[in-house]
C-alpha cells in the first residue's frame, strides 16, 4: 500500500510517498481503508518535533512512528478475532494519537477502543475532522471546566478547529457564549450559535471589565493574569493550546494555585 513516510524531523518536504506493507489487525483491532484524514496542529508539531522536549515521547533522534496522521475516517475491511462490535463495510472514524498514528496511508489498523461508527449524516471528510478537535473541546469544557447551564462562557479562538466545536458544545449546555475571533470570522462564529462575538483586533475584551464563569483558551496566548482578571470568583479557565513554551510552562506551573483556577488540558 502507499503511505507518507517520515524518516526525519523537519518541514512538510521531509514527508515521502512510499510503498509499505499493508498492516494486519490484531485481535482487538480493525483494518480500516482510509477515505479521509484531517491535519491537526499535533501532526505538524510531531513532524517538526517542536517543542524539543516532545522528543521524549516522539523519538529523540528520529521519529518513533514512521507514518503520521492521527484523525481518520474510512471503511472497515477486516476485523481481529476478538472484535464483535464492528464488521467489514462499516463506516468508522477514529483518533490514533496514543496508538502510533499511521493515518496518512491507504490502510491502518485501529484499536476498536478509539474507533466509533460514523454517523450517517456526516461525510467521511466531515467525520475525519471530529475526533481530536471535538474531544479536546469536550474535555476542556466538561471534564476540566465542569461547565454548568446558565454560565457565562468565553471561547478564545472560537473560529479554530477546537473553538468551533466548543461554541456549539457550550450552547448545548445552555450557556451564554462569547466567542473571540478575528474580523473575517465574525459571521462564522455567530452562525455557530455564539451569543456575543468579539473581534480581538478591534476590542480589548479583557479591558471591558466583563467576567466569565468559564474560559476555554484554545490558542494559549493569554497570560495567567489576563485569565484570572476575566474570571468570576470561583471561575475556571481551561487552556488547550499554547503559542509558546513560556506560556505552556506558565500555565502548568502557576495555574490552579489560587481561585479563580486555570488548568491546562
Amino acid at each position: 500500500m502507499k503511505a507518507f513516510i517520515l524518516e526525519k524531523y523537519g518541514p512538510p518536504e521531509v514527508l515521502q510517498m512510499a510503498e509499505v506493507e499493508k498492516p494486519a489487525p490484531a485481535a482487538d483491532e480493525a483494518l480500516v481503508k482510509v477515505l479521509a484524514v484531517s491535519v491537526n496542529p499535533a501532526d505538524w508539531r510531531s513532524m517538526r518535533a517542536k517543542p524539543f522536549f516532545s522528543r521524549a515521547t516522539l523519538g529523540l533522534l528520529r521519529p518513533k512512528h514512521r507514518i503520521p496522521g492521527v484523525d481518520i475516517a474510512g471503511r472497515v475491511e477486516a476485523v481481529g478475532s476478538g472484535v464483535t462490535q464492528f464488521k467489514p463495510g462499516d463506516g468508522v472514524y477514529a483518533n490514533l494519537l496514543d496508538h502510533g498514528s499511521g493515518g496518512f496511508a491507504e490502510y491502518v489498523s485501529v484499536p476498536v477502543e478509539v474507533m466509533a461508527l460514523k454517523p450517517a449524516n456526516l461525510s467521511f471528510e466531515e467525520a475525519a475532522a471530529v475526533p481530536m478537535a471535538g474531544v479536546t473541546a469536550l474535555q476542556g469544557l466538561r471534564h476540566h471546566g465542569e461547565i454548568q447551564p446558565g454560565q457565562r462562557v468565553l471561547i478564545n479562538g472560537a473560529a479554530g478547529g477546537i473553538g468551533t466545536f466548543a461554541v456549539q458544545i457550550a450552547k448545548s449546555y445552555g450557556s451564554e457564549v462569547t466567542g473571540v475571533t478575528s474580523t473575517r470570522n465574525i459571521d462564522l462564529v455567530g452562525s455557530l450559535g455564539a451569543d456575543h462575538v468579539v473581534d480581538y483586533t478591534r476590542t480589548d475584551f479583557f479591558g471591558s471589565g466583563r467576567r466569565y464563569d468559564l474560559i476555554l483558551d484554545t490558542i494559549g496566548n493569554l497570560s495567567i493574569r489576563d485569565l484570572r482578571r476575566a474570571l468570576t470568583e470561583g471561575g475556571k479557565a481551561a487552556v488547550v493550546g499554547f503559542s509558546s513554551v513560556a506560556k505552556l510552562i506558565s500555565v502548568s506551573l502557576r495555574g490552579g494555585k489560587t481561585s479563580p483556577k486555570c488548568r491546562r488540558t
